[in-house]
């Protein structure tokens, strides 16, 4: 009974309004008041400041300051131009290239909302120049943006992460397979799409101008090798990864391609503060909130309440993907992350599953839930650089939620799609 109160509370506070950080803090208080347990208010600053203290999180802000050091340095510029010149010809033209693009910049950073603002842009333009219908151009970028967080780096994967304590380089590697998934189902979604209606394909490249291109992209594609090399190869740890990018997109962005001045520094330090802010306030309260619901045993009352349903572990790993995706309907998906892992991990522990595994299927219901409204993310991020309103954007990327979910399923009931890299590399 007390784990629905919450759940209504907290999906209640949402939707009239309040932030979610608010809305979880406020949750958390309000009963513990109301159970007179008010004394346990005490832990609360404890709890919120130790939330945001760990070497892991440090990643976060690193990486969403790299993400928007790539978007003003010019370095989305040349991807998005390397992957035109790849790709521009085959059926679906720059439809396949906004994934395509996607799926380079998704080695750079690790956030979606930076993928669909940042690039989403030149790939809109781009598209809406070569005759694509402005709505089709927005629904597959904001789909292909959701690319970004699985395949490494990756925001969500740090966090969760550091919730469970499982090691970041194997949510990382359990990431590639399903991600690439991802982008293949976008692909086939987009080139259906793109021969009914009968959209433009661009002329071939020469070889040797597409060698120019990827000339020209190097130093970009480099940092990919920064990253991910780095991390597998024992260099540094994911969130020393993540300040090399800084250092890396700003050494490009002012030196080598010299798009990066003063004026326009200091808004992107603002700009990345503000989304950081943003980031670990929702976590720091999320701190105390799992702290909350660890208190009141009300994990193990979900535990009792969905076994005593069934036994059946692919019966209970659907109920848990049902109501991550309806969550992930009405909270940001970082905190979906927060509030549901402390809720569902003991029960996969029970089934056996590896936490690496979960990890990947968290993220992928959170990406769903940044392309259903009325709180997707990318969704917004995209409408606001594009004049589609929110209604038109949902049932243009339908079709790639589709795909996703698909890839879902297959990551929760075949696990080495997900445990394939991190097992050869252990």
């Amino acid at each position: 009974m007390l784990a629905l109160i919450v759940c209504i509370l907290l999906v209640g506070l949402m939707a009239i309004g309040i932030p979610v950080g608010i809305s979880m803090g406020l949750t958390a208080v309000g009963i513990f008041s109301a159970l007179g347990q008010g004394d346990f208010l005490a832990v609360m600053a404890q709890r919120t400041y130790t939330g945001t203290t760990s070497f892991t999180l440090l990643a976060i802000p690193f990486f969403i300051l790299a993400g928007n050091l790539m978007n003003i340095g010019g370095i989305t510029d040349r991807i998005f131009n390397f992957a035109r010149a790849c790709c521009g010809h085959c059926p679906g033209g720059l439809g396949q290239v906004n994934i395509f693009s996607s799926v380079i910049f998704s080695g750079m950073s690790g956030a979606a909302v930076a993928d669909a603002a940042g690039l989403g842009a030149i790939e809109m333009k781009a598209m809406g120049d070569a005759g694509f219908d402005k709505t089709f151009s927005a629904g597959i970028t904001a789909a292909s943006s959701t690319i970004g967080p699985v395949i490494p780096p990756s925001i969500p994967f740090v966090v969760y992460g550091s919730i469970v304590g499982v090691s970041v380089g194997k949510l990382f590697m359990a990431g590639f397979i399903p991600g690439f998934m991802m982008a293949i189902a976008m692909a086939i979604a987009v080139y259906y799409t793109s021969v009914k209606r009968k959209y433009p394909v661009e002329p071939r490249v020469p070889f040797k101008l597409r060698v120019n291109y990827f000339i020209k992209a190097v130093p970009s594609l480099f940092t990919i090798i920064i990253i991910i090399g780095g991390i597998w190869g024992g260099i540094f740890t994911p969130t020393e990864a993540a300040a090399v990018a800084c250092l890396y997109a700003l050494i490009l962005g002012t030196l080598v391609y010299k798009e990066i001045k003063f004026v326009k520094l200091k808004t992107i330090l603002f700009e990345s503060m503000l989304q950081s802010c943003k980031t670990l306030f929702i976590i720091a309260i999320a701190n105390f909130l799992a702290y909350f619901l660890m208190h009141q045993k009300i994990p193990d009352q979900v535990i009792h309440g969905m076994t005593s349903l069934t036994s059946n572990p692919y019966i209970l790993i659907l109920i848990i993907i049902a109501i991550l995706l309806i969550l992930g309907c009405f909270i940001e998906g970082t905190a979906v992350i927060l509030i549901a892992t402390p809720i569902f991990y003991p029960i996969i522990t029970q089934m056996g599953m590896d936490p690496v595994q979960f990890g990947v299927i968290m993220i992928l219901a959170s990406m769903i839930g940044l392309l259903t409204p009325p709180v997707g993310m990318s969704l917004y991020a995209v409408s606001s650089i594009c004049d589609v309103d929110v209604v038109s954007l949902s049932k243009a990327v339908l079709p790639y939620l589709i795909g996703i979910f698909l890839v879902l399923l297959l990551v929760a009931f075949f696990p080495p799609i997900s445990m394939f890299l991190p097992n050869l590399f252990a």
